[in-house]
């Protein structure tokens, strides 16, 4: 592990929240969300934050067969966001442009009715334990624009 490299370039989520998860970086919205937890996780300020158990990453890793320890490994040592995004696109399974475009979309657009029962059932309860009363809340992203003060 570069610590150095990884200290210059991570966010320390004990202070601050990771990026939106609207956020493109190589060309995938969720990416650079992922990136940001995964560099705080390996230094240690991760805080409330999860690289391992996250339903967006799951998502991510879901659609393009990129494995979740095979990337904290490089990103581990100290690989900037440019870097970390090539990586990316040459370990994703999903070579399609617009494929990815299609993904990106329906990720933005997702309504919680669309998500599983499971997900609809903690969301509920989430949403009404950390977010202000009647949050403007129209798709899974704005969940966490919310509750992180971008919305």
């Amino acid at each position: 592990m570069n610590k150095e490299k990884l200290q210059r370039l991570a966010r320390d989520l004990t202070q601050e929240p990771p990026r939106s998860p609207r956020v493109v970086l190589g060309g995938y919205v969720i990416l650079a969300r992922c990136l940001d937890k995964c560099r705080a996780l390996l230094l240690g300020m991760n805080g409330e934050y999860n690289y391992w158990y996250c339903s967006l990453c799951s998502q991510l890793e879901e659609f393009t067969g990129v494995d979740h320890e095979d990337m904290k490994e490089f990103v581990a040592m100290g690989v900037t966001d440019e870097e970390l995004a090539e990586w990316f696109k040459a370990q994703s399974k999903i070579k399609n442009p617009l494929e990815i475009i299609r993904w990106n979309n329906k990720m933005r657009d997702m309504r919680l009715s669309e998500m599983s029962d499971d997900a609809q059932e903690y969301l509920e309860e989430y949403i009404r334990e950390t977010l202000p009363p009647y949050p403007p809340v129209y798709v899974w992203f704005d969940v966490y624009d919310v509750e992180e003060g971008r919305l």
